[in-house]
């Protein structure tokens, strides 16, 4: 096993070498729609449809966008919630020819237009409702966007339509003629099937290329280490999609795995604590994929014991690590282990999983998939290779991982031998096991020390008082940077001042780790998959020291 001491850690059933499927990404719905065309596909607001229902209205869709233009190079904007009209268009686009791009509803104007420009999208499908549609269109007019796809959501809208540039999604659904004949992919591994934004390891948004290979891979994955390891069934299972789908989190953990594995997907729009316990007891879900503030928010709702919980059977949490102490409280509370995968945007975005059955060391965030080779490089040097148990920056390749960014050539945040650089710290054990220490641009350097964020963040998270907590780095005259925690309370918690965090801290942290502010919020900055962000954080902090300048500098002069 050499340099893959994580094969001997996998569990039975599961094989590292094991072949990866290789075809179009659309083939995934029309294999599903074959063997099982009558299983339920999604329950949106209290309404199914089959895989079969499903398969027609995208065979429909497909007809439609390609009358609207859309072929090989030409790319689709989705700036849609979770609703089926993304699924519909996802599929029917690719049918057609066309690229997606995904947007998000919480972008700002600003940034849709950029979006609209760099990735040279020319039509864009959204849904009528008031925290969309206007956004979107009076972009007709400033952007290059062309045509407007608007899908009715069934409720009441009072926004005011308009007709020029504009096509009602309804429409695309009532085409009754030959359906289109995909287009030949002549390179898997070159056609893009999704340019998907990113803040890259850089800091600057990009448009990740994935590719048929990139998303199928991903799924395949998904499904070697899942149901290889008899951890889910196919045409068995009803999943829960309250990550947004425009997320490539929930693109493919969500809906491509989910249609492969021909479950019945459970559409909500947002993610509402007491709403989400509902719909896990009364619709009998048995899979919840989701990020770390869920499932403390669901630890910490008051009423969650009167909610049935145990046809939980598989959870999986993702897009930031997962504190041990959410992770054993939930097990406890459902019966149901909560799996922790590392994954990125550029990675589609498969990297580890967690093997059920085996014995995982806590705070690890599993093994590396099939398929993906894991190494760790010297931080400063990434040509050096760290030996195991050390600390280095997370560096990989895959069928997985992205070809490039648009506009961008090649990846350049390679190692000198053509790996991939996450940006992510860790370290790998002797049985293979992942452990994320943080994120290269979140390291804070105290007085020549290199301190990790997430190992205070776990620490803070034994005292019974938090329910969510952030560290950054602030300015420090004398060391640098110093940690500082903003935490968010359970509820009727009391505060703990900083003295006393410091107390309970001390045998837990170093010296050199240990925090020298704190601020109590009601909340924490969120991304729009609902993790925590530091980005805010950093935002509102650099501006108080801006100000401390100008006020001291104008003193002076």
């Amino acid at each position: 096993m050499g340099d893959q001491p994580w094969i001997k850690s996998y569990p039975k059933g599961v094989s590292y070498d094991r072949p990866l499927a290789r075809m179009p990404v659309w083939q995934i719905l029309d294999d599903t729609v074959a063997r099982w065309p009558d299983q339920p596909a999604i329950d949106f607001m209290g309404k199914k449809i089959t895989y079969r229902q499903l398969a027609d209205q995208v065979e429909r869709a497909a007809v439609g966008f390609r009358e609207l233009g859309v072929k090989p190079g030409v790319h689709v904007g989705l700036y849609l919630p979770n609703t089926p009209h993304y699924v519909v268009s996802f599929f029917a686009i690719l049918k057609a020819g066309g690229t997606v791009v995904n947007y998000s509803p919480l972008d700002a104007e600003k940034a849709l237009i950029h979006k609209i420009e760099d990735s040279e999208t020319d039509i864009m499908v959204t849904l009528d409702v008031e925290s969309l549609y206007p956004m979107m269109a009076p972009l007709l007019q400033r952007t290059r966007l062309r045509t407007l796809v608007v899908a009715s959501s069934g409720m009441p809208c009072k926004v005011a339509w308009a007709d020029e540039g504009h096509v009602r999604f309804e429409s695309l659904l009532a085409k009754d003629g030959p359906r289109v004949e995909p287009p030949v992919i002549a390179n898997l591994d070159e056609a893009v099937v999704v340019l998907q934004y990113t803040g890259g390891t850089s800091g600057q948004p990009k448009g990740a290329m994935l590719t048929h290979t990139n998303l199928v891979a991903a799924c395949d994955q998904l499904w070697a280490t899942l149901c290889g390891g008899s951890q889910i069934r196919e045409a068995q299972e009803r999943m829960l999609v309250v990550l947004p789908l425009f997320h490539i989190y929930a693109l493919t953990a969500n809906m491509l795995i989910g249609i492969r594995i021909a479950a019945e997907m459970v559409f909500m729009l947002r993610f509402e604590t007491e709403a989400v316990l509902r719909e896990i007891a009364a619709k009998q879900v048995s899979i919840f994929p989701g990020v770390p503030t869920m499932f403390s928010a669901i630890l910490n709702h008051p009423e969650v014991a009167k909610f049935d919980l145990s046809s939980l059977r598989f959870c999986g949490s993702g897009g930031a690590p997962l504190p041990i102490d959410v992770q054993q409280r939930f097990q406890r509370l459902t019966g149901c282990h909560v799996g922790e995968g590392w994954g990125m945007t550029e990675t589609s975005p498969t990297g580890t999983f967690s093997p059920v059955g085996i014995r995982q060391p806590p705070g690890s965030c599993g093994l590396p998939v099939p398929g993906m080779r894991f190494e760790f490089r010297d931080v400063s040097d990434p040509s050096k290779p760290m030996p195991l148990g050390e600390r280095g920056e997370i560096c990989v390749s895959g069928p997985n991982v992205t070809k490039g960014y648009w506009k961008g050539g090649v990846v350049s945040e390679r190692t000198p031998d053509g790996l991939f650089r996450t940006g992510d710290v860790g370290y790998m054990d002797e049985n293979g096991f992942v452990f994320i220490v943080d994120r290269t641009k979140d390291m804070i350097l105290c007085g020549g020390f290199n301190v990790y964020p997430r190992i205070i963040e776990e620490a803070i998270y034994e005292h019974p008082a938090v329910a969510e907590v952030s560290v950054i780095g602030i300015h420090d005259e004398y060391r640098g940077q110093s940690p500082k925690a903003f935490i968010k309370l359970k509820p009727g918690a009391p505060a703990p001042t900083l003295e006393e965090l410091k107390a309970f801290l001390q045998g837990r942290l170093g010296k050199h780790e240990m925090v020298q502010a704190l601020e109590i919020r009601a909340e924490l900055p969120k991304t729009l998959v609902g993790k925590l962000s530091k980005k805010e954080l950093y935002q509102e902090e650099a501006a108080k020291v801006s100000k401390v300048t100008k006020v001291t500098g104008g003193a002076t002069r």
